[in-house]
């Protein structure tokens, strides 16, 4: 179920996962079949494709500022905001 983090220990999210140039980053943090947890980090203009997801997907933004593209609506995210994309609809990061 839990994946690369431990339990009974202080997270901070934004530190589980290092920036790299050029790239998009992620790990998986939890893993099973009702919930699917993942933490990326995106070097500057980095992105992922449109695609779409068989559940929705709740995505909040740790540091900096994401620009989220759900059914051809564009989001901008700062610091703290989230956003749900709901399953089935075609969205990219």
């Amino acid at each position: 179920m839990y994946k690369n983090i431990e339990k009974q220990v202080k997270l901070r999210l934004k530190d589980l996962v290092d920036y790299q140039k050029g790239q998009v980053v992620s790990k998986t943090l939890v893993q099973n079949e009702a919930v699917s947890m993942t933490i990326f980090s995106f070097d500057k203009d980095e992105e992922i494709s449109t695609h779409a997801a068989g559940g929705d997907a709740m995505v909040t933004v740790l540091e900096g500022v994401g620009r989220f593209t759900v059914g051809g609506q564009e989001f901008i995210l700062h610091e703290g905001e989230s956003l749900i994309m709901p399953k089935n609809i075609p969205h990219a990061v």
